[in-house]
């Protein structure tokens, strides 16, 4: 059973034209010690690291061939220690958190998950955004996980925390990376 906020969000992007990514969990899990939300896996099983809207790339853990398996890469804690206490959502406190990217703009702002509990399916979103305006904050974070976090963003119940400020218009497309080779 596909996770409920990646079932509303194929209903945005529409059903895949081509298979999703194929990652063995459990593997990751006991390779890394990384455990991943549970909406996040669906939406790979399901779409695979690709762009969405040409301007949002989604990262994935290492696939054959895909320019966009490079998850593991941003991982800069072990997963496997006990996460710190809370973290908080002023700039310095996000800036300092166990910060794990999952996706890039291309005005180069960063969407991470804030890893601060065991369960993954807890860590809420927090974005870097790389120019923003006078005024506003580099560090934003989301009472969100990847999927909810999606929806909000592009059904603009969230606001736009990207640089780009017609992200959220649509219509929405998301092109797996097998089709951008």
């Amino acid at each position: 059973m596909v996770h409920p906020a990646i079932t509303r969000l194929s209903a945005l992007l529409g059903e895949p034209s081509t298979p999703g990514d194929t990652i063995d969990w459990d593997e990751l899990a006991r390779t890394t010690g990384l455990r991943l939300p549970a909406d996040y896996r669906d939406f790979v099983t399901l779409y695979g690291g690709g762009e969405l809207d040409e301007y949002l790339g989604v990262s994935t853990p290492p696939v054959d061939g895909s320019p966009y398996g490079d998850l593991i890469d941003g991982l800069d804690f072990d997963p496997r220690e006990e996460p710190a206490a809370f973290t908080g959502t002023a700039p310095e406190d996000l800036e300092k958190g166990r910060l794990l990217p999952f996706a890039s703009s291309a005005n180069s702002d960063v969407a991470f998950w804030l890893c601060d509990a065991r369960d993954p399916d807890s860590w809420d979103v927090v974005v870097f955004k790389r120019q923003p305006l006078y005024g506003e904050e580099r560090w934003i974070r989301f009472e969100a996980g990847f999927g909810d976090f999606l929806l909000g963003t592009l059904g603009g119940t969230l606001p736009n925390p990207f640089s780009d400020s017609g992200f959220a218009r649509p219509p929405h497309a998301y092109r797996n990376w097998r089709q951008l080779l």
